[in-house]
């Protein structure tokens, strides 16, 4: 059970639409191979061979999974890989590998280091390797393989899901292709490489320099902060598949919603002046809705070669349209016949959705999804696990990042720039969740080269066209942050035509071109919106950032958040505040979708909704659901008990030069501090009342006061604070607060500092620490009244 999740019932997929293809949970498998008993043992007994002597276990990480002790050799990840264009004959190659790490210009090792288990990245518990790869090392992979018999006559394909960075790969000795690129898949035809019969050599040699000029994300040499450890080497599903000469090699998907329909675009292998058919027929569940024959004619001339067909339209009447609350997807198979002959089939799927930007009854530029809107709330979602890094451990872990989405009441999340396997977003469309998709970021502050600019774009490129079918992704963000960005406003007007049926996001935060389908904003801790425009909706690209630790749940004993949380019912009220205010821009000036950050911790970023190992929820997932939902319960009623800046001058003791150990005591002897009025700190400073000015990094301030009556149980902090700032009442702690605020909020006061507070003289003593930017400090004492007390 995972801890938190037990508020909510869990939710129940039995009525919900089956697997698009009968054939996808099979392991691989040729089609001499009858059962799943067979390809199992197959698999086993080659991943066996490859780690006869010593049984293979995950290295020793800084967290594992619930999932981590599920991860087996014999199956890592044996889902089908592509789940828009699957084939029944296929054979999975994850499991383990010899691996050797060498330096980068040696030539191939003669002797290799030992045992890796694909698809887990060398960096990561999962690969059995922890080990990191820099710069001036390649990395060498080998296993061998069987084709099966009756596979003979066909051309056979190898697939990577991904490999990050440059690949490099050999069958028996010889080179078959090169790859670079971290996040796209690529495939090679080796047919001409094989052995007519028996075992068969596989060398992968991988370079992967983390360098600034990669798309390369989070990922950096040196981890810290919000950058995070690599994931060098194959990390993603590498499998064969035979096709006839020929067969299809893409398909293009365009739902088209306002004319009942959905267009194919088909990309052929086949010879010139070739004459096929291709069969299209759609299903609602087991049954053939509609379907249609198309005859193609390719032109004449040339060699062999892949050839876009013509564009096939089917119309698909009175549809079921998909949306989050009903994801609702229809069945494509589609068979491709040669002078009678069957020589391809494949199954796949679609959802008939559109996405489009258009003014709301109020007229204010919206996003609107199936031509309505529909306020989009979601996760920045970076895709890490603290056993796999870049991979999840296993289908079920991937999946169920999405359902927990979905649990706490939110309809989207932004792939933060980092690219997922195909099945994530297979599990997006299924079970209903938007996507907002990240372009991988180069370094920031750095000017991109024109090789990298060149390397960016044939990425970006083929981050689109792979994932072009998925009715999940609804927009395309080419830059965050400003991080390398360049030729703003060419490179959105090439993603528009590239893929004119979804919104183009120039850059979330920061660098505004003013081009892009919306108007963008980073805000921490938040909430603002910009302003929406006739052509662009407002959207808020990633605001919150509430940061808690949980013991016995982080990757290392060093933690942080944008804005420090004491406690998990702390972290609560926080949220629904920060979602009040959210729902309050949707109305005015006309917010149409916020992004929260984020999902999990990662590694010392606890800024998560859940921890790193997926195992505790932090805060109530209830009232958190119901505030994504935009259901608020009513506001209470805020008395003061002890005034702030905000009310008046309050006169404070203060210093600026660290004080004995015993500053926080109530007897301690204050008289040759400086005295000043409330609050303290740097003027402009957002939110700030500031009547005694402080520059330095440090403050330590102290006053009295009087309490007329015991506390009630509902007494707490009103405080400002920029940054980190430590309240004693008493003498006894009563909060620690890392990070900022940018106006005033309420904050829980620990029970020990709460039991020392009495009728008559109390002492309160805060100490703040100043790194950059604004800063500011002052406190006060309120009571929250609920408001159905207030009645």
């Amino acid at each position: 059970m995972i801890e938190g999740f037990s508020q909510l019932p869990a939710q129940d997929y039995s009525a919900k639409k089956p697997l698009p293809i009968r054939f996808w949970r099979r392991q691989s498998r040729g089609a001499k191979c009858v059962s799943f008993a067979g390809i199992a043992l197959l698999v086993g007994l080659s991943a066996a061979c490859a780690g006869a002597g010593e049984p293979w276990k995950p290295a020793r990480g800084p967290l594992s999974t619930r999932w981590t002790s599920q991860v087996r050799p014999e199956a890592a990840h044996p889902e089908y890989p592509r789940p828009q264009m699957v084939r029944e004959a296929w054979r999975n190659l994850n499991g383990l590998w010899d691996y050797a790490i060498v330096a980068k210009d040696a030539q191939r090792p003669s002797k290799f280091d030992g045992k890796i288990l694909v698809p887990f990245p060398i960096e990561s518990a999962l690969s059995g390797v922890m080990k990191r790869l820099d710069e001036k090392s390649r990395l060498w992979y080998r296993r061998s393989f069987v084709v099966p018999e009756d596979w003979s006559g066909k051309r056979v394909l190898l697939h990577f899901g991904a490999v990050d960075w440059e690949a490099t790969v050999w069958v028996n000795g010889k080179q078959v292709g090169s790859h670079r690129g971290g996040y796209d898949p690529f495939w090679f035809d080796i047919t001409d490489a094989l052995k007519p019969s028996g075992s068969q050599e596989l060398v992968v040699a991988v370079w992967d320099p983390t360098a600034d000029g990669q798309a390369k994300g989070k990922q950096v040499r040196k981890p810290r902060g919000i950058w995070y450890t690599p994931s060098s080497g194959i990390w993603q599903t590498v499998w064969l598949e035979p096709v006839a000469e020929t067969h299809l090699e893409t398909l293009r998907i365009v739902p088209l919603f306002d004319e009942s329909a959905v267009e194919l675009r088909p990309t052929l292998v086949a010879a010139p002046g070739s004459r096929v058919q291709l069969r299209v027929e759609v299903l609602d569940g087991e049954r053939v809705i509609q379907s249609d024959t198309f005859a193609i004619e390719l032109p004449a001339g040339g060699a062999a070669s892949k050839r876009m067909a013509p564009p096939l339209r089917v119309s698909v009447p009175n549809f079921k349209p998909w949306s989050p609350d009903s994801p609702f997807l229809y069945d494509l198979r589609i068979t491709l016949t040669q002078d009678g002959q069957t020589v391809d089939r494949i199954g796949s799927y679609f959802g008939m959705r559109k996405i489009s930007i258009g003014p709301d009854e109020r007229g204010i530029t919206r996003i609107l999804l199936n031509n309505r809107f529909v306020f989009q709330i979601g996760f920045l979602d970076q895709g890490f696990w603290p056993d796999g890094l870049y991979t999840a451990p296993t289908d079920e872990a991937l999946r169920f990042d999405i359902e927990f989405t979905k649990k706490l009441g939110m309809n989207m999340a932004r792939k933060h720039v980092k690219v997922e396997m195909q099945r994530w977003y297979y599990w997006c469309d299924r079970l209903g969740l938007l996507v907002w998709q990240d372009m991988p970021s180069m370094a920031a502050r750095r000017t991109p080269t024109p090789e990298d600019r060149k390397q960016f774009e044939l990425e970006l490129k083929r981050l689109i066209e792979t994932h072009i079918n998925h009715p999940s992704i609804v927009m395309w963000i080419v830059f965050n942050e400003g991080w390398g960005q360049y030729d703003t406003e060419r490179l959105v007007q090439w993603g528009k035509e590239l893929d004119p049926t979804r919104l183009v996001n120039q850059a979330s935060g920061w660098t505004d071109k003013g081009v892009g389908d919306v108007n963008d904003i980073h805000r921490y801790p938040g909430p603002a919106s910009p302003q929406p425009e006739p052509h662009r909706a407002a959207v808020l690209g990633e605001f919150g950032g509430l940061g808690l630790a949980i013991p016995g749940h982080t990757w290392s004993q060093k933690s942080w958040g944008y804005r420090g949380m004491p406690s998990r019912e702390a972290l609560t009220r926080r949220y629904v505040k920060l979602l009040r205010k959210v729902y309050e821009l949707k109305k005015d000036p006309g917010l149409s979708a916020a992004v929260y950050t984020q999902t999990t911790d990662l590694e010392t970023e606890c800024n998560g909704l859940i921890t790193y190992d997926r195992a505790v929820i932090k805060p109530d997932v209830e009232r958190v659901a119901a505030a994504n939902r935009g259901r608020f319960p009513p506001e209470p009623k805020i008395v003061t008990v002890v005034p702030s800046a905000q009310q008046q001058a309050v006169r404070w003791r203060y210093t600026t030069h660290r004080p004995p150990r015993d500053w926080m005591q109530p007897d301690f002897d204050d008289s040759a501090w400086q005295q000043g009025p409330g609050g303290f700190g740097r003027k402009r400073t957002p939110g700030a009342v500031v009547r005694t000015e402080w520059t330095t990094s440090d403050i330590w301030i102290r006053r009295t006061f009087e309490l007329k009556k015991p506390p009630s149980d509902r007494l707490c902090l009103w405080i400002h604070h920029d940054e980190d700032a430590e309240v004693f009442l008493n003498g006894v702690r009563a909060a620690k607060v890392r990070g900022y605020t940018i106006e005033y909020e309420d904050l829980e006061i620990s029970a020990e500092a709460l039991q020392t507070l009495k009728p008559g003289r109390n002492v309160i003593a805060i100490h703040c620490h100043q790194t950059r930017g604004g800063q500011y400090i002052d406190a006060g004492l309120i009571e929250l009244i609920p408001a159905e007390h207030d009645k």
